[in-house]
């Protein structure tokens, strides 16, 4: 294959392509394989030796078929001995010659490859432990915000196109370089004329490659465009099937689906339709039998004209003929840099993701005292998702956080672990602004229990025990009987022993949640942050896990976002948030006999209505 045709998949190609990729590029790819510069370069002049002794065994059959058929005119008419044995002589040594040259070849491409594989699991190495490490300490919304599937692309698909790059890519185009340049060297010396020729097949070729790729960055993003509404849908089908089975297979769902679908097949079809003559051309100019064709009528036309010797047209036949299969390999490592080049692009732009801010002196917390003060906050930088809010939580009381939908809740809750930074305002804990403490000190001073469960591919023990790796076995388990999620565990397979993974092998939505609360228990953090924990269970496994978190919230300072107003009930304090701003502070009781938007809600919900 000499060019990329539409027939050939673009989904490989990460989020959108550079423009004209480049050997030795400038920008993201120079910059995150500055490391190992040294050994692409090593790697690179093995490459071009090894494809220089690769020509070698072609120059080598070229020369030995022209001494036979120039000698072979001079034996019929019983020419010396001498000069038979010289010819004879000469055809050895250039047998040896190319025996030689393909061994040697043998020799430098293994060890160019093994250069290129090492700089490359080198690379990929450094390029892993850095994007991990700076993983760590990116705020935490961000993961919410961007979703696991942009991580997952930056480590996996874009290493992987950095992979072919360094331990292919890179060794293809200067092998390929090379052996045309060496090729048509010797071609000049047997017949400028004819290599002109041979040249100019080339030339052709490559002019065609150009004109079929001019418009293949448009193209292949908006195919990329196209998959990716089509992967959304597929998503969103999967996910919500009992929805579509029950409503029927016309849903919105399908048709998004079905858009993604047509405007792929219309992006396919418009390069296909842009490109089906240039294509066409390239891939007939790069024929070996088209370059075997021209060079044997110009061959023909200059031995008929006394312009050359049919001893000087071999080299062409052999040699000429067979330089269209370097080009090859050097289109496809060009597009394997320009593959490159858009996943560098993309690594770099995950690594240059602004950290969490660290102190350079950090504060120790006097006490688990939690203050909110004026605290404003806003995603975009232009609207208010939380504004000038102000409280107090006190050690051993339960706040409660409740409001409409939107009104700024688990915006609320993420700022206290530093999900995000307030906008303006401090949040304190025991007398020191949370942006002054260690990620470390904070996190572990709090516990955070959500809606969605989130379990590791382990065993029972060890989703518990990451609350704290170091807790023995005895500490485990009172932390799951404290939990009321014990004789729940003792039931499985296998008991603390059975494996789990995302899904809980088994285990029901409550009792997942009963083994997040258990972890936390275990990590005897004083502030405890709970959102919506019970919102999508059954009466039976929210009155066990609100037994669970009663455990939990014993003696600690209790953040609880909850929109069941039934289970806040006896909150030492109730904050209701309208619109991002505080609207109402007071305990149950207050608020109902206040009449304003919490009365409103609970009579709502007591009525069955929706709140």
């Amino acid at each position: 294959m000499t060019a990329l045709s539409p027939s050939q998949d673009p989904a490989a190609v990460p989020d959108a392509l550079p423009a004209r990729p480049r050997l030795l590029p400038s920008g993201p790819l120079a910059r995150l394989l500055r490391p190992v510069r040294g050994h692409l370069m090593t790697c690179a002049l093995l490459s071009a030796l090894g494809a220089a002794a690769g020509v070698v065994p072609y120059l080598a059959v070229a020369e030995i078929a022209r001494l036979a058929l120039g000698d072979g005119g001079a034996s019929a008419a019983g020419s010396g001995s001498g000069s038979g044995s010289g010819s004879a002589d000469t055809i050895r040594l250039w047998a040896w010659t190319g025996t030689a040259g393909a061994c040697l070849r043998l020799v430098l491409v293994l060890a160019s490859s093994r250069v290129g594989h090492y700089a490359d699991a080198e690379i990929l190495h450094r390029l892993r432990v850095r994007m991990v490490h700076h993983l760590g300490v990116v705020p935490l919304g961000w993961f919410r915000a961007s979703g696991s599937g942009l991580v997952k692309r930056r480590m996996t698909n874009d290493l992987e196109e950095m992979h072919q790059v360094i331990a292919h890519a890179l060794g293809e185009v200067i092998g390929a370089a090379t052996a045309i340049t060496v090729g048509l060297g010797y071609l000049l010396l047997v017949d400028w004329r004819m290599a002109l020729v041979t040249a100019g097949v080339l030339a052709g070729m490559a002019v065609a490659y150009r004109v079929a790729m001019r418009s293949m960055t448009e193209h292949v993003n908006r195919l990329l465009a196209a998959e990716r509404r089509i992967s959304a849908a597929a998503v969103e089908y999967a996910d919500g099937i009992a929805v579509v089975k029950a409503y029927g297979t016309g849903g919105r769902v399908l048709e998004r689906f079905d858009e993604g679908v047509c405007e792929h097949t219309a992006a396919m079809r418009a390069w296909v339709r842009q490109t089906r003559y240039s294509s066409a051309a390239s891939r007939l100019l790069a024929a070996e039998m088209t370059v075997l064709a021209v060079v044997m009528a110009a061959g023909l036309a200059f031995v008929r004209a006394d312009l050359m010797t049919m001893a000087d047209l071999l080299p062409f036949l052999v040699v000429g003929v067979g330089l269209p299969t370097s080009i090859t390999p050097a289109i496809q490592g060009a597009q394997g840099v320009r593959k490159g080049r858009a996943a560098a692009a993309g690594i770099e732009d995950l690594l240059a993701r602004p950290p969490l801010p660290r102190p350079d002196r950090p504060l120790t917390p006097q006490g688990h005292r939690v203050e909110l003060d004026r605290v404003t906050f806003s995603y975009d930088g232009v609207t208010h998702a939380l504004e000038d809010i102000s409280t107090v939580l006190e050690p051993g009381t339960v706040t409660a956080v409740v409001g409409p939908s939107g009104a700024g809740k688990s915006t609320l809750a993420g700022l206290l672990p530093r999900f995000h930074d307030v906008t303006s305002g401090t949040i304190q804990l025991g007398g020191a602004d949370i942006r002054a403490l260690d990620t470390t000190t904070l996190l572990s001073s709090m516990a955070l229990v959500f809606q969605d469960v989130v379990l590791l591919h382990d065993t029972v023990r060890e989703n518990i025990r990451l609350g704290r790796p170091g807790a023995g076995e005895e500490e485990v388990r009172k932390a799951a009987e404290a939990a009321h999620v014990h004789d729940v565990i003792e039931a499985l397979p296998q008991g603390y022993d059975t494996v789990l993974d995302s899904g809980g092998a088994g285990l029901s939505g409550g009792e997942r949640q009963r083994l997040t609360i258990a972890r936390c228990i275990l990590s005897g953090a004083p502030v405890v942050v709970l959102d919506e924990a019970t919102a999508s269970l059954d009466p039976d496994s929210e009155t066990a896990v609100q037994r669970a978190l009663a455990e939990l919230a014993a003696g600690r300072t209790v953040l609880v976002i909850a929109h069941r107003l039934r289970t806040i009930r006896r909150a030492d304090q109730i904050l209701v948030l309208d619109g991002g701003r505080l609207a109402e502070r007071g305990t149950h009781t207050d608020l109902l006999a206040h009449d304003g938007l919490y009365a409103r809600m609970w009579h709502a919900q007591q009525n069955g209505a929706p709140a």
